[in-house]
Parts: C-alpha cells; sequence; structure tokens
C-alpha cells in the first residue's frame, strides 16, 4: 500500500527572513505547476527556483506535495478575500443587484490566476487538500445564506439552506468549469455575457 504523502509543513515560519524563504517556495511551486506540471515540480527544481538550498527547503516542508497543499492555501485565501470583500457590499442590495454582484466577483476570483487554478484543480487530489476547498466552500455557502436570510421576503423558497446551496454550487460549477474547459468565456468581451445568463439563471430561481 502507498504511502500517504505528508502535506503539513514542518514547522511555521516566524522571522521576517524565514517567512521570506517561505513566501519564495510557495511562489516558486506555483511557477513550476503551471509551466511544467506536477511530476516536473521536484524539490530540488523548486529550491533552485527559489534561490534557496533544498536543506532549506527540508526544514519547512516534508516535500513537494505540502509545497502543493501551501499554494493550494494561498490559493484558496485569495480568492476568499474577493468573495468576503464582495458578499459584505451587496448586504443592502436588492436582491437582482446582488447577485449579479456575487456571479461577477465568482468570476473575477476564477480570474485571478486562471492558469493556476486550472493546476491546483488536476493536483487537489494528489496533495490531499480536498478539504481545503471544502472549508472554503462551507464559509462562501454561509455568508449567502445570511444575505438570503436578510432578504427572505423577496424569495420563493423557504427552505434556505437549500436555496444557498442550490445557488452557491451553480455559480461555483459554472465558473469553476469555465476556467478549467471554457476560457473564452472568460474573456474580457465574453464575460459579460455570462454574468447575465447566470444572474437571470439564479434569480429566476429564487423568486
Amino acid at each position: 500500500m502507498a504511502r500517504k504523502p505528508l502535506t503539513n509543513p514542518r514547522k511555521q515560519a516566524s522571522q521576517e527572513r524565514s517567512r521570506a524563504t517561505v513566501d519564495a517556495l510557495v511562489e516558486a511551486t506555483a511557477r513550476i505547476l503551471v509551466r511544467e506540471g506536477f511530476d516536473k515540480a521536484s524539490t530540488n527544481r523548486i529550491a533552485e527556483a527559489a534561490g534557496v538550498s533544498v536543506g532549506s527547503l527540508y526544514q519547512y516542508y516534508p516535500g513537494k506535495e505540502a509545497l502543493v497543499a501551501a499554494v493550494i492555501e494561498r490559493h484558496n485565501r485569495d480568492l476568499m478575500e474577493v468573495v468576503r470583500g464582495a458578499l459584505a457590499e451587496i448586504a443592502a442590495l436588492p436582491l437582482e443587484k446582488a447577485v449579479r454582484k456575487l456571479i461577477a466577483t465568482a468570476v473575477d476570483a476564477h480570474r485571478l490566476d486562471p492558469r493556476l487554478h486550472r493546476v491546483l484543480a488536476e493536483q487537489i487530489p494528489r496533495a490531499g487538500r480536498l478539504e481545503k476547498i471544502e472549508g472554503f466552500n462551507r464559509r462562501y455557502y454561509e455568508l449567502f445564506r445570511d444575505y438570503l436570510e436578510q432578504h427572505r421576503h423577496e424569495l420563493r423558497t423557504t427552505d434556505l439552506g437549500l436555496a444557498a446551496f442550490v445557488c452557491v454550487t451553480s455559480i461555483e460549477a459554472l465558473t469553476h468549469t469555465a476556467v478549467l474547459h471554457r476560457p473564452e468565456i472568460l474573456s474580457d468581451e465574453a464575460v459579460g455575457t455570462l454574468v447575465d445568463e447566470a444572474t437571470r439563471l439564479i434569480v429566476r430561481y429564487l423568486c
């Protein structure tokens, strides 16, 4: 039976110099994943690209799977920052404007680094970080459900938990699939149409 890869860091960087080393390693891992793929992202290659010794790499990470997990965590954190800011803004908006803003934000979040997003979607199972994606989706769901609760009087449905699940899953599936398989939909010229169609889909479901 194959040994499960270690995906947790050996230790946390506490000083400025060590944090700079960790940041350089995570950034180098992301660049190599995008350019060359998981199989070529050896620890030696990552250390070289980061400008540190492989010994320094192993002080913080047990292997490349842990570094990929760190890239996934950083990417999810960036996505959540975008989504959280939008959800704070839409609290006072009427439903259609709020849904449009939420969908546009989801698209923007997935466009932060679409090439990296595509690679990570393929490598998440290998890096043992499915729970991180589930945690991100759960927080997104909770924030949207709070919005629906505040606008309950505008909604057709009474099961707000189910409604939040359907909406968040639909929005995430649309934007995620566009990044992976239909990047032309996310071009500056076409993205407005995607937002219009997705807004119509969600608003008609809710009302």
